[in-house]
């Protein structure tokens, strides 16, 4: 596989798009390395996730667009344009990813506000008098 691969992972508001081909293993976020991007152990294991249960870390090279959210939302779209992307190269790979719940969609989001109230849930503080 010479050509380069293309996918796309979501997570809350965030939107990751992946483009994946072979190389030594470099990862780009927004043309930056990615532990300059997400600063934190946490964050980065978040998102290699899908690459060291395959351990293919070193095998692909992965430039990375992402926007929207937070950096946490933007590690979870990023896990999951990671593992969408194995899947695509070798589907022999689903099952050990699907069985560690990388091939879902996270679908909670922020819900909306609704009108005559501050937020999405809160209420007007309630007057007797």
């Amino acid at each position: 596989m010479s050509e380069i691969l293309s996918t796309i992972g979501r997570r809350k508001n965030a939107i990751a798009r992946l483009q994946m081909c072979e190389g030594s293993g470099q990862i780009t976020v927004n043309k930056r390395p990615y532990n300059e991007y997400f600063p934190t152990l946490s964050l980065q294991n978040t998102f290699l996730l899908p690459l060291q249960l395959t351990n293919l870390q070193s095998k692909y090279d992965l430039n990375i667009n992402t926007a929207g959210g937070g950096l946490v939302g933007q590690a979870g779209a990023i896990r999951l344009a990671i593992a969408r992307a194995l899947v695509k190269i070798d589907a022999e790979l689903r099952a050990g990813l699907k069985e560690k719940g990388l091939m879902r969609r996270d679908p909670r989001m922020k819900e909306r506000k609704k009108p005559g109230q501050p937020g999405a849930r809160k209420r007007f503080q309630f007057s007797k008098r």
